[in-house]
């Protein structure tokens, strides 16, 4: 009867090739970060030497066939690609940024999201008489948008008051009479329509009179910046009050506001930002700026 060995039906892993060792068949040993097989027993044949070995497996990257990602991955935030040639590393890009695709054949990149209406900034303000939104944080860079828009909400003033609007050029608050403005006005308890307007004055005004103070009004309103093909600054202004009138009552007003400022000599430079100012007392409230592109 036949005697089978049956240590000898199993492979024996042998470790990395050593050229002084007698490998007989069924050794296996590693070789340059590949497995080969011994098919013939030998001594100091490479195990790349087919007469002898057979591969098992194929090396992987491992910093010397390939990337070492270990060393192509260096900082949080980091991911790997493929380019042209190999594994390759594609640090972070700016916050709010997305990982877009530029096409078969190139390499991936980080992008602001396109859009014709992109919200820029938001935020808070408390117990302030003048807000500033200037710059590129609140409209973005000069030259990404044809028109922006402003929303202030939850607008509460502290006293009876106006709302007014100056615009600004990079720092430079425009005070100059050159300003023109019409705003109406129609009450929901009566159906009368009421007009006020300013002509070369030094601000625009957004209420047809005051707003009152201390008796729980909120002010909500878009804007509209644009400027003209003549360098004239348009402004428009859609405006919703509600709230207790002088009579206690709860009242809603509806107004609309238009105004131009002229170029100047002195402010002939792009609008940077705009300047809100109570005509008295402070307001408290929310922001959000918008950038479209026509």
């Amino acid at each position: 009867m036949a005697t089978i060995n049956l240590g000898a039906i199993k492979f024996k892993w042998q470790g990395a090739y050593n050229a002084g060792t007698a490998y007989t068949v069924d050794d296996v040993v590693s070789y340059n970060g590949s497995s080969y097989i011994c098919i013939l027993a030998s001594t100091g044949n490479l195990p790349t030497n087919a007469t002898y070995w057979e591969q098992m497996s194929s090396a992987g990257t491992n910093g010397t066939d390939g990337t070492d990602l270990g060393t192509t991955l260096t900082t949080q935030g980091d991911i790997v690609y493929r380019d042209a040639s190999g594994l390759a590393r594609l640090g972070a890009g700016t916050s709010g940024q997305v990982l877009q695709t530029n096409g078969t054949g190139a390499n991936p990149s980080w992008g602001t999201v396109s859009s014709d209406f992109v919200k820029i900034s938001n935020g808070t303000f408390s117990n302030v008489g003048v807000l500033d939104l200037d710059g590129s944080t609140y409209w973005g860079t000069d030259g990404d948008y044809s028109m922006h828009k402003l929303v202030l909400y939850d607008f509460v003033p502290d006293t009876s008051s106006n709302v007014n609007m100056q615009q600004i050029a990079s720092g430079t608050v425009d005070t100059n009479n050159r300003y023109s403005y019409v705003v109406t006005q129609r009450n929901s308890s009566t159906t009368t329509i009421s007009n006020v307007a300013g002509d070369v004055v030094n601000s625009i005004r957004f209420t047809h009179d005051n707003i009152r103070g201390g008796l729980g009004h909120g002010l909500d309103f878009i804007l509209h910046n644009m400027l003209t093909s003549d360098n004239n600054h348009a402004l428009q202004v859609t405006c919703m009050i509600t709230g207790a009138n002088q009579d206690g009552l709860l009242r809603n007003c509806f107004h609309i506001a238009g105004g131009i400022t002229e170029a100047g000599s002195s402010m002939n430079s792009a609008r940077t930002g705009i300047r809100i100012i109570m005509s008295s007392g402070n307001m408290t409230g929310k922001y959000a700026t918008y950038g479209l592109k026509v």
